[in-house]
Formats: C-alpha cells, sequence, structure tokens
C-alpha cells in the first residue's frame, strides 16, 4: 500500500519524537533538581524552574499536527477484532483530543490566546489524554495475553511448525511483548501526570512523583522509538 498525503505527513511529524524525548528528559530532570535545591539555593532553583517551563512549552510546538497520528492509525490498522477496534477508537478519541487542546493550552502559555483560558484547556487536555491511556493499556495487556497464548501453542510438544520457525516466531512475540511493556509503563506515568492536572493531589502533583513520572515516561518512549 502506497503511502499518501497523510501517511507522509504522519512520518514526517514522527521524525520528531526523539527531540521530544529528549527535552522531556531536560523538563522532568530540572524538575527534580528545582525541588531538591529549592529551600538551599533559591537562586539557582529558579533558574531550573525556568528550564522546566521553557522546555514543557518547546514540548507543546514540536508536537503541533500530532493529533493526525490517532486519525491516521484508524483509518489504516483500527484492530484485528472488535474489541479490539472498539478499544483503538476510544484509545485515540482520547489522545486526539489532548493533542488538539494541548496545541491551545500552548497559544494560551505564550500569550497568543487569553491566558484566562489556561486552565480550563489543560483541564479538557489532560482528560482527554488520561481517557485515552487507560484504553491504550487495557488493549496492550490484551495483546500480550494474545501473545502469551501464542507463545504456549508454539513450545507445545505436539506442534508441528519447524524448529527455525518456531524460534523467529517465538522471538518476535518476545519483542513485541517488551515494546508493549514499555508502552503500558509509559502510559501510566503520563497518566499519572495527567490526573495531577485533573484532580490535584499530595502524591500526583508532588514534584518527586511528576518528576520520576515524566522521565520514565520519556526513557520508555525512547526505547520503543529507537531505530532498530
Amino acid at each position: 500500500m502506497s503511502n499518501d498525503t497523510v501517511d507522509k505527513l504522519v512520518i514526517f511529524l514522527a521524525k520528531r519524537d526523539g527531540i521530544d524525548k529528549l527535552v522531556k528528559t531536560f523538563q522532568y530532570v530540572s524538575k527534580l533538581v528545582h525541588w531538591h535545591v529549592e529551600a538551599t539555593k533559591p537562586e539557582l532553583a529558579q533558574r531550573f524552574k525556568q528550564w522546566e517551563v521553557a522546555s514543557g512549552l518547546s514540548r507543546k510546538a514540536f508536537r503541533t499536527g500530532r493529533f493526525l497520528t490517532g486519525f491516521n492509525l484508524l483509518r489504516r490498522n483500527p484492530g484485528a477484532t472488535p474489541t479490539l477496534r472498539l478499544l483503538a477508537v476510544l484509545a485515540n478519541a482520547g489522545e486526539m483530543v489532548y493533542w488538539s487542546f494541548d496545541h491551545l493550552l500552548w497559544l494560551s502559555r505564550i500569550g497568543t490566546l487569553d491566558a484566562k483560558f489556561a486552565r480550563r484547556l489543560s483541564f479538557i487536555s489532560a482528560f482527554g489524554e488520561s481517557f485515552g491511556y487507560v484504553f491504550f493499556i487495557i488493549a496492550d495487556f490484551i495483546l500480550m495475553k494474545q501473545g502469551l497464548a501464542k507463545e504456549r501453542q508454539l513450545v507445545a510438544p505436539d506442534h508441528e511448525e519447524k524448529s527455525k520457525d518456531v524460534e523467529e516466531s517465538l522471538r518476535k512475540i518476545k519483542v513485541d511483548r517488551v515494546m508493549r511493556l514499555m508502552a503500558v509503563a509509559a502510559n501510566v506515568a503520563d497518566l499519572i501526570i495527567a490526573l495531577a492536572d485533573i484532580e490535584p493531589n499530595p502524591f500526583c502533583n508532588h514534584a518527586v512523583t511528576l518528576g520520576i513520572s515524566g522521565l520514565v515516561s520519556a526513557w520508555s518512549g525512547w526505547y520503543r522509538n529507537w531505530p532498530s
């Protein structure tokens, strides 16, 4: 199947994933450093706070147009079963809301839109994000369960497939499982960050929780997007 305009645009936008993960690392490392030195070195803490804010705003600019990714996935590969297709629709719908309102939130925070809209836009963006992540996580667990069932079938004594083909199939299943575990780790971490926006609470909004969650998300995503 040849790539059309939307496919090519998605591929182009996806090339920024690496820099997004790098800047996300800067953002959450600076958050942790700010928290660590805030009481003892306020001037240094303020510098790291500025780095954190600048990194967060930069990431929003890098992600312009990312809502097309979910749309294109639903067009091209919505899922192999009705359950997976339903989960894909719900997950990507939430993510598309997240990306769309995240762009507006960026405009509000840099002053292009009225700053008074920032809190409401942040809530809608975070709600769409968390809604989508729940269904992404469920889908990944279903697919990992299917992979385990296939793996047991392949190693069964009465399985007739050639040993070389079995080894290759098992290798692909294990690689897929690792990728999905990385996806679950990233999505759970991002869900915690989103919950901090939806319903502020001492656990999710603590600098250490947000910092560690941000780094888990960045490094898990980096692993998944690293060229093979």
